[in-house]
């Protein structure tokens, strides 16, 4: 985790790199050539201040160093060595040198081979890329390989992820972050051949194109809100009582998994009302679901949800559901998010009283429990309902603002929260933060890219038209903050009398957000109004370019408590909604991309090894060329919500049809647990994932990721605030699901405020309740705030309630 005292670290370098968002006047770039692009590979010829030509010192933090243009070489007469005698923090690093007359030209959707031969005598030190972009500067990019410890000459080669757009130059070398030393020498670096040309589409046009949903003829049978893809491929889906109140007074809770190989589904006894739970997956492929719900609000409203304290484990491989022990306080709608070392930290939701809970939660997976409270440190902070908090590459959590039900949190709408510091430091830009009610946020492929999507929304109090708001935020900036996006694209809506085209600035809240193994995000389902009419649009977002492209839409309705979610062969399937009348579509839709219609898959032939661990170099072998592969973290989503879905680049060494493949050795980028491994052609055709289990002392033991941190969110100018004064509880008002309880029963939702077009009439209030298949609605007591039963029948909306107008 970060320390406290580098919460504001301003770092200094040697030369260059370290004020690397400075940037460059560069000259025109030179067309790149297939030989060796690296000037004075061998540090043969000598340069200025104590370094070879072209080669330059830099690095950051509390270390003791040394560089020497040493004779021990693997070729000619010198090799570079960099080593440190003492560490606090930081690395150091041969670069290089980021000028127009030595750093490498490069063209934007290029790949390129790194090689070098190396000595170390530390397993602490990797290849470090850093990229010139054309407006942003010079900036760090990644890291591409952890360089093992070797006592003789080795040679290792890396492939570069595609170049991003708007950079033409980059600039690599190797980091030293631990005691030891790295000697190297003989660089290379040559473009990687053009892909192959296109496939023949093996669709129709507009399936090609657009890519194709299909509705499944076994429809879905437990009113599912959680969808967790498990290790071995099948999906649990929890519904425990699937807001019906009549299953809760009858104990009727339920889950299913779901097969997609087969298509079946077996029903799980669920212990517990799991409604509205939390869940994530622990780094051994086991589910921890916390909380749920506890009880439903009373008929008049005076009382809302509960959450209660339970926790329970599932179990994939036995299928069953075990009890751990409680947590401290009852949490419905609480946040989990799995952090670098495998725990996991949880905020927000509504306790046993219906009041919000500001106690944060951490499960201990050391100890497999949930930790006491004393032990976890409190802001004291009521963070909302299912607040979305991603892990960031230090182990700070970015809330990105994406929340359920009504308003935002205090402030500007978003915050970066530091656990070991216990500060929250406001980050601006957010556009219209009180409307991103049901909004979507998602880590854009890859994670080390370190930039966060978040997709339209609205509010539930207010209730309007929901958005197409979209916002971007680069984590890598020293003072990140949320610059807008493109809007989203629009689709037809149902508003009641058939589907008509969205106009204006009619977007959409209940949105998915699916990552895909091409490096792009499905967005799709969602509805304009509190669980009112659905909008039928999906497009799939291009972290690259910028842009969203429509594609074709789910013809099912997939609003309130839908899901979306990445399946192990590439697909996506989408389940449920459940209006605002109560009902539930059981309806499961699968969309099938269109990189899946490029004709025949590349196919991951044989895993070496599944047992991988942080830093490792681990060789696949394919069946044909692929251009790039990755890791994806399976989903566990409900309510537009995945705070752990994350892509995670792997970069290639290439020999032919084996490729190795290199891990982080950053647990923050990819904590422990289980991940598709794909396998991607050129042409963006993935495989079929293969599943393997990432892990290792060093995931349990990383205490420090200042070695991965460059230039890194470093200083924040928002407002920092450190813990509150101790409190029991948040208060909350028992209509936060949006819902007025005085009409119909607990599983019915009247909305507290109509649509701004439906006039504030009997009338046009009720023509909307039956335009929207409400039915009969009685009246709970003797209160009617809508005005909605004028003739005082006990009924809302009759006839002589219409008659009055």
């Amino acid at each position: 985790m970060r320390k406290k005292s580098r919460l504001y670290r301003r770092r200094t370098a040697l030369v260059g790199v370290g004020a690397l968002t400075a940037g460059l006047l560069l000259t025109s770039p030179q067309s790149a050539s297939a030989a060796n692009l690296v000037k004075n590979p061998g540090f043969e010829t000598a340069g200025t201040a104590d370094m070879p030509a072209c080669w330059e010192k830099s690095g950051w933090g509390n270390n003791d160093f040394s560089f020497t243009t040493t004779s021990d070489a693997h070729s000619g007469s010198k090799a570079m060595k960099v080593e440190l005698t003492r560490r606090v923090d930081g690395d150091r690093k041969a670069l290089i040198t980021e000028s127009a007359e030595c750093a490498p030209v490069v063209a934007p959707g290029k790949q390129y081979d790194l090689g070098l031969w190396y000595k170390s005598t530390t397993p602490d030190a990797s290849l470090t890329l850093f990229r010139h972009d054309a407006a942003g500067g010079w900036q760090y990019w990644t890291d591409l390989k952890t360089l093992q410890m070797q006592a003789g000459w080795t040679q290792t080669t890396v492939r570069t992820p595609e170049v991003p757009a708007g950079t033409d130059r980059i600039t690599w070398g190797v980091s030293v972050y631990g005691t030891g030393s790295a000697t190297t020498d003989d660089y290379t670096m040559e473009q990687v051949a053009d892909p192959v040309p296109d496939p023949e589409c093996t669709g129709t046009a507009e399936q090609c194109a657009d890519g194709k949903w299909d509705v499944l003829a076994t429809k879905n049978p437990v009113r599912s809100m959680h969808s967790v893809v498990l290790h071995n491929g099948k999906v649990l889906l929890i519904a425990g009582s699937g807001n019906d109140e009549a299953m809760f007074k009858a104990g009727t809770f339920t889950s299913a998994v779901y097969n997609p190989a087969n298509g079946s589904y077996k029903i799980i006894p669920t212990p517990k009302d799991m409604f509205c739970a939390g869940h994530v997956q622990l780094q051994d492929g086991r589910v921890l679901v916390m909380s749920g719900n506890k009880g439903y609000p009373t008929a008049d409203g005076t009382v809302g949800y509960q959450g209660y304290k339970d926790s329970y484990i599932f179990d994939p491989v036995t299928e069953t559901y075990s009890k751990t022990n409680n947590m401290n306080d009852g949490h419905w709608y609480p946040s989990a998010t799995a952090l670098g070392n495998g725990d996991v930290i949880s905020f927000g939701g509504l306790k046993e009283d219906s009041t919000g809970s500001v106690t944060a939660e951490r499960w201990s997976d050391a100890e497999q429990q949930w930790l006491p409270t004393w032990k976890v440190n409190q802001t004291w902070s009521y963070w909302g309902l299912y607040p979305s908090m991603i892990l960031m590459q230090d182990g700070r959590l970015f809330y990105s603002g994406s929340h359920v039900f009504g308003n935002n949190i205090p402030g500007t709408g978003s915050a970066i929260y530091d656990y070991d510091a216990n500060t929250v430091t406001q980050v601006p830009g957010l556009q219209r933060k009180d409307e991103r009610d049901q909004s979507a946020s998602v880590l854009l492929p890859p994670a080390q890219d370190q930039k966060v999507l978040t997709i339209g929304g609205g509010n539930i109090d207010s209730n309007p038209d929901a958005n197409r708001l979209t916002d971007v935020i680069d984590l890598k900036e020293p003072n990140p903050a949320y610059v807008a996006g493109p809007p989203l694209p629009q689709g037809t809506v149902d508003l009641g009398n058939g589907k008509v085209p969205q106009t204006g600035a009619q977007g959409k809240m209940y949105v998915s957000a699916v990552l895909l193994p091409d490096g792009k995000v499905l967005e799709t389902g969602g509805a304009l109004h509190n669980r009112a009419n659905p909008v039928y649009e999906s497009s799939i977002y291009d972290p690259a370019t910028g842009t969203f492209d429509p594609v074709a839409a789910d013809p099912e309705a997939r609003g309130y408590h839908s899901s979306s979610f990445l399946l192990p062969d590439g697909r996506v399937m989408s389940t449920g909604d459940n209006p605002g009348n109560g009902t539930w579509n059981h309806n499961v839709s699968i969309y099938t991309p269109p990189y899946l219609l490029k004709g025949a898959r590349p196919t991951i032939t044989s895993v070496i090894d599944t047992e991988w661990n942080y830093g490792d170099t681990q060789r696949i072998t394919v069946d044909r060329p692929i251009a790039k592969a990755e890791l994806i973290r399976p989903a566990a989503v409900t309510h537009s919500s995945d705070p752990n879905q994350r892509f995670v680049d792997l970069p290639l060494s290439v020999d032919g049809n084996n490729i190795d493949l290199n891990v982080t050795s950053n647990p923050n980028l990819a904590p422990p647990g289980w991940y598709m491994l794909f396998a991607v052609d050129a042409n963006g055709v993935p495989s079929v994932a293969k599943w393997v289990h990432l892990q290792g002392p060093s995931a349990l033991s990383a205490t420090d990721a200042s070695a991965h941190v460059h230039s890194f969110a470093d200083s924040p100018e928002g407002t920092v605030a450190g813990p509150g004064k101790k409190k029991t509880s948040q208060k909350v008002s028992p209509t936060v699901a949006g819902c007025d309880r005085h009409y119909g029963s607990i599983n019915v939702c009247v909305p507290t405020a109509f649509p701004d077009e439906v006039k504030a009439t009997t009338a046009a209030r009720c023509d909307w309740l039956k335009a929207n298949d409400y039915g009969r609605l009685k009246v709970n007591g003797k209160d009617d705030p809508l005005k909605l039963d004028r003739n005082r029948d006990g009924i809302a909306c009759g006839k002589g309630d219409v008659a009055k107008r």
